[in-house]
């Protein structure tokens, strides 16, 4: 405190001239507490100030005054050793470097740390986005083979239809085809946006988190699962066509080696159709699946199948009458029916009702349509490499000499006409001119069917 503000004195003095503030001792007690001891002159301090008065021993003052003191004291030597000792203010400043060089460093370490989760973000979208054009690739590769599947008619309605699988309509959309079910992915919308986002200045979202967030992992999961579903589905029906025309053509065969003709002959005499163009070779390229090579094994052996096929069109296998058959009289040795005697029977008489259709085995060639002695009104027809094939005791004859019949045509009615003893059809089949027994050719026939 300054002096203009407070003085210090001792009761014992008395300062009328300070202007209401100084150290005045107390006013006499009134005459009624004149025994009160009066404190002694040490004992304390008044401050006045304002008209108001703290008052406080001698030991607090000191006390206040040396701590005061000794503040000032240690304020001054800290300056002093500070403003000597450049060692420490360099330690100081170097400390503060320090410490900024740290900070900037993080500031750096934080920036690279950013940096490479930004080019982790963008490699997992480039990720996301290969695997979504390569299942498109895939649905449209897919898609492609159910168009080849489509055009094989072994395999149209061989693949059963599943059912939608619930989800989301962004996920696969059931494209309607006649053998298969295709998956198609439609983009989500905000694809393209996603793309576009790329800017150098927006980081864009962690497509791992993203595609947690809104489930795209198992969108793609998915849509994987369903692409192998239809390429096994595929797969399988192909499978099983190949099987189905390798069994057939084991048939086939098998039926020109038991009935004793020869493949070659046959081939030989199978008419051939106006056709023609440049001879282009089938081969598969250097990059073909099993898909690609097992649909080229198809082809080829469908190639085979119907050239066997027009072959045996020319074998008559094929029943001459609709219905159950039921045989009257067999091939071979019989007792005659008008003669009673031991006879060769050369054919197979069918049991049939007068006027029932009668049809040809196997395409071939008129070449006899009359009267002919025992057969009565009687049709032959020439198939090619020796064989033939005869229908006697016809009602009626609707071919002429020389026209050219297909499998199944109406040569005739059934009819008693020549030797007969009632309504029936008498069958022959004869090779090179020699007739053989027609159950060998309509066994040989069942066993074809049957597959």
């Amino acid at each position: 405190m300054s002096k203009s503000s407070a003085q210090y004195s001792h009761y014992p003095q008395h300062h009328p001239h300070d202007h209401g503030r100084a150290f005045q001792r107390r006013p006499a007690a009134p005459a009624a507490a004149a025994a009160i001891p009066l404190p002694a002159a040490d004992d304390a301090y008044t401050i006045v100030h304002a008209g108001k008065q703290v008052r406080f021993g001698p030991v607090v003052f000191w006390i206040v005054v040396g701590t005061v003191v000794l503040l000032g004291l240690w304020s001054a030597a800290t300056a002093t050793y500070f403003a000597f000792r450049d060692d420490v203010l360099t330690r100081l400043i170097a400390r503060q470097a320090e410490m900024q060089y740290a900070y900037e460093d993080r500031i750096a370490e934080l920036r690279a740390k950013v940096d490479r989760t930004t080019s982790r973000q963008l490699l997992d979208q480039e990720q996301f986005d290969q695997k979504l054009d390569q299942i498109m690739k895939r649905q449209t590769a897919l898609e492609s083979r159910a168009t080849a599947l489509g055009a094989m008619p072994d395999v149209t309605g061989s693949i059963p239809r599943s059912a939608p699988q619930r989800g989301d309509s962004s996920q696969t959309t059931p494209k309607p085809s006649p053998i298969s079910d295709t998956v198609i992915f439609v983009a989500p919308p905000d694809r393209e946006a996603r793309l576009e986002s790329r800017a150098p200045t927006v980081v864009a979202p962690p497509v791992s988190q993203f595609a947690r967030n809104n489930g795209f992992d198992n969108v793609l999961a998915r849509l994987t699962n369903s692409l192998d579903q239809v390429e096994r589905r595929q797969m399988a029906a192909l499978s099983a066509v190949e099987e189905s025309m390798d069994s057939r053509m084991r048939r086939m065969r098998g039926v020109v080696s038991d009935l004793g003709l020869n493949l070659a002959h046959l081939e030989a005499a199978v008419p051939r159709a106006a056709m023609g163009g440049p001879f282009v070779p089938v081969k598969l390229t250097a990059n073909a699946g099993p898909f690609e090579k097992q649909l080229y094994r198809i082809n080829t052996t469908r190639a085979e199948m119907d050239r066997l096929n027009r072959t045996l069109a020319l074998v008559p296998y094929r029943k001459p009458v609709i219905g159950e058959v039921e045989f009257t009289s067999g091939f071979g040795v019989r007792s005659d029916p008008f003669l009673g005697r031991p006879a060769m029977h050369t054919g197979l008489d069918f049991r049939a009702a007068s006027g029932d259709p009668v049809r040809v085995t196997a395409n071939g060639k008129v070449v006899s349509a009359g009267w002919s002695g025992g057969y009565g009104r009687m049709v032959e027809v020439d198939h090619g490499n020796g064989l033939s094939t005869r229908y006697g005791h016809l009602s009626e004859i609707n071919v002429r000499v020389g026209e050219i019949v297909k499998i199944g045509q109406v040569i005739g009615l059934v009819g008693s006409t020549g030797r007969s003893t009632g309504p029936h059809l008498h069958y022959e089949t004869r090779i090179e001119g020699e007739a053989v027994d027609p159950q060998k050719f309509l066994r040989a026939g069942v066993r074809l069917s049957a597959g």
